[in-house]
């Protein structure tokens, strides 16, 4: 089983066990979700998920089975996963866990690896480590040829500036 990070349960709310998520999740409808099951702390206690709603900047959840504040209050301040396999993406969809580290290539010449993705109020950015410097390229797949996750690749159409 492979865990993927979606936030982190900073406090509660109210004294019905109700709990605020903090998440950058970029696909958060598909996780916070009831029925889902989630992993919380070091140890991945797992717990399901038995309401949701968005709150100013929270995801705030119930946890079927708990119906009081005390009985949540040993996870304030842990981290919150989901099993990545319980993920359902579509096509031309992926998880930054699977874009960070793929190689990246313009024309069959090799540019580096993705490092991470910057992500702005507009756009996100993919950084690329490359052998000299790095280069930053939009995260959108009118940039993006192809990604073979297989081969672990990423394909991107030569656009004058982006690599000079």
């Amino acid at each position: 089983m492979k865990y993927i990070n979606i936030g982190k349960l900073v406090n509660t709310h109210g004294i019905k066990g109700e709990v605020r998520i903090i998440s950058n999740f970029k696909y958060k409808d598909r996780v916070f979700i009831p029925g889902m099951k989630i992993y919380i702390g070091r140890d991945k206690i797992c717990e399901e998920i038995n309401s949701y709603r968005h709150h100013k900047i929270f995801e705030m959840i119930t946890i079927k089975g708990y119906n009081d504040i005390n009985q949540v209050l040993k996870y304030k301040g842990e981290y919150v996963f989901v099993n990545k396999d319980d993920i359902i993406l579509n096509d031309f969809e992926y998880l930054d866990e699977d874009i960070i580290g793929l190689k990246v290539f313009v024309d069959d010449k090799y540019m580096g690896v993705v490092k991470k993705i910057e992500r702005y109020n507009t756009n996100n950015l993919l950084v690329v480590k490359g052998e000299v410097k790095d280069y930053l390229i939009p995260y959108n797949f009118d940039i993006i040829k192809s990604v073979n996750l297989e081969k672990r690749e990423m394909n991107v159409v030569n656009i004058l500036g982006l690599f000079d």
